[in-house]
């Protein structure tokens, strides 16, 4: 069997697997967001941060969610890192949003954040904000989950059907159920391009 079959199959193996309810929580938990007028914040680093800015753009065009990431701005993300350290940036950086109980964040993140570990303590630091002061918190994160699976409101953990590649599946996974998300008709207010111009059924 070739790299790419097998690839592939556990492709379909993680899909048969991800439970759609915790996908369906997720949609619940964003249309709360946009119905309170509170906003999103997505939160990721590595891969997981050029997938939360492709995230951004699809939530505020096609969902009409009030969206940012913090990644997105580099000069305050590295300003902030080099004066108080990379743990504390996101949280510190939430607070100058004033984060609020109307908001939410998004956790998108393969090992879900573990401070014992020292992995992604940063995503950890913003998620007990947002819990302090009562800000929602939605995963898409893979593993076994990690801190964002246990504190978080609605969390879709992408499966681990092979562990040579958790990190490949799970951000690749994040594009897919963020995609979900905003293609479900309970959330979606605008219809994409290709779709718009596509000619109608006969």
């Amino acid at each position: 069997m070739s790299y790419s079959v097998q690839h592939l199959k556990e492709t379909a193996a993680i899909v048969a697997q991800i439970n759609p309810e915790d996908c369906e929580k997720c949609v619940r938990e964003l249309v709360g967001v946009r119905t309170r007028g509170g906003r999103l914040f997505i939160l990721g680093v590595g891969g997981s941060a050029a997938n939360a800015s492709h995230a951004v753009n699809d939530f505020r065009k096609i969902a009409g969610l009030e969206v940012y990431a913090p990644t997105d701005n580099v000069s305050e993300l590295t300003a902030r890192t080099n004066d108080e350290g990379w743990a504390s940036v996101f949280a510190e950086w939430l607070r100058g949003s004033r984060l609020n109980a109307k908001d939410a964040l998004l956790i998108l993140s393969v090992g879900g954040g573990n401070v014992e570990k020292n992995v992604s303590p940063n995503l950890v630091a913003a998620m007990q904000l947002a819990k302090q002061v009562g800000a929602r918190v939605i995963g898409i994160v893979g593993k076994d989950g990690g801190y964002t699976a246990k504190v978080a409101d609605a969390c879709v953990i992408v499966p681990t059907v092979n562990p040579n590649n958790i990190t490949p599946h799970s951000e690749a996974f994040q594009a897919v159920i963020w995609h979900l998300f905003v293609s479900h008709p309970d959330l979606k207010v605008n219809q994409t391009k290709w779709e718009s111009v596509a000619p109608a059924k006969r």
